[in-house]
């Protein structure tokens, strides 16, 4: 028997007696409570998280020397050579990838800005900017990277300009 939209069940207690028949929901609350968080994780766990495509090229390995070889004529040309590089993040996917460092000179000495040709012949102020990191947007052709945007002592997230995202947004999923 159905009555606004229940059906009427036998009650059954948990000593086995039958109580006499009440309304009960067509879907108990656990029930549905359970199909729902069932849901919510096959859809959470079958769609591919952004931040597992990309992948960080390890210590050591050509790729990984290969990208900061590409960025190293920049940074020398705008902060004075030599340079080395601190990586605090270096991903790729596929043809595309994304790095973020530090430049200092070897052996770990700090780069004074005010001595820079990025300062003394371009003007630039070294209050305005955040020290020496940089930044860059590299695009792999062959076994060569090449750095296609790039900026140093950026105080903004300009690889989140959503004209990069086409080609980047798998090497910047945070922001694309």
């Amino acid at each position: 028997m159905s009555r606004q939209g229940r059906v009427v069940k036998p009650a059954i207690r948990f000593d086995g007696t039958v109580k006499s028949a009440q309304s009960a929901p067509d879907f108990p609350l656990i029930r549905l409570i359970s199909m729902r968080l069932a849901l919510i994780l096959m859809l959470c766990l079958g769609l591919p998280s952004p931040a597992a495509a990309w992948t960080e090229p390890a210590r050591g390995t050509a790729e990984r020397r290969a990208m900061m070889d590409a960025m190293r004529p920049l940074a020398e040309m705008n902060l004075g050579a030599p340079v080395e590089f601190v990586v605090h993040g270096l991903r790729v996917d596929g043809r595309a990838g994304f790095a973020m460092v530090s430049a200092q000179r070897p052996g770990g000495g700090e780069i004074d800005l005010a001595q820079t040709p990025l300062v003394r012949q371009q003007g630039l102020d070294p209050e305005f900017m955040d020290g020496a990191s940089m930044q860059a947007l590299l695009w792999k052709s062959g076994q060569s990277w090449a750095v296609a945007h790039w900026a140093i002592g950026a105080t903004d997230v300009w690889w989140a300009d959503p004209a990069l995202c086409p080609q980047w947004g798998a090497v910047t999923p945070e922001v694309c």
